[in-house]
């Protein structure tokens, strides 16, 4: 079964996958670096050359597919399972996230949810979205995409996607939620 991804559109989908765009273009410019290299008249500047336009291929190409790779599991749904119906689910995760502080910018009751937290002055930080469906409750919560990849936004994300988590099976308060998390 292929896993549920939180669905980006347009310039959303552009920015958050730039980093991955950032090393493709790297890739592609060691591979023009390789290629140049045969018409270098020296043998030895032309394998010296060859040789670090290959060692830029691997470096950018494996860092793109881990940014990649995270990235794409980033935008996966978690699921939880409940015992609750969907208004109930939607109402609890709705007041965990008030309680919180976060920015709800889309309600659609009791379907779905969507929410970001605040960062900055200026920016918006991680953003959440839960859905709703039946028992189920579908969480996916992934770095603002004018960040880019963030090792701390998304260890964030983890604590969102728990707090939402915690919310629904035990109807835990994010003050409670915070105290055992530490």
């Amino acid at each position: 079964m292929k896993a549920e991804r939180l669905q980006l559109v347009g310039m959303e989908r552009a920015r958050y996958f730039f980093p991955t765009a950032i090393c493709a273009y790297l890739a592609g410019l060691c591979l023009i670096l390789i290629v140049t290299s045969a018409f270098l008249a020296s043998l030895q500047n032309s394998v010296a050359v060859a040789a670090a336009g290959v060692f830029g291929l691997l470096v950018t190409g494996g860092l793109g597919l881990v940014f990649w790779n995270a990235q794409r599991r980033d935008l996966q749904y978690t699921s939880v399972r409940t015992d609750a119906d969907p208004e109930a689910n939607y109402e609890a995760v709705r007041a965990a996230m008030l309680a919180t502080g976060w920015q709800i910018v889309r309600e659609d009751p009791p379907r779905r949810l969507d929410a970001q937290t605040s960062a900055l002055l200026l920016e918006v930080g991680e953003r959440i979205t839960v859905r709703f469906r039946g028992a189920e409750v579908l969480v996916a919560s992934i770095c603002d995409p004018s960040v880019g990849f963030s090792l701390v936004g998304r260890r964030h994300c983890a604590e969102h996607r728990a707090l939402v988590r915690n919310a629904v099976l035990h109807g835990m308060t994010p003050a409670v939620a915070n105290e055992e998390a530490h």
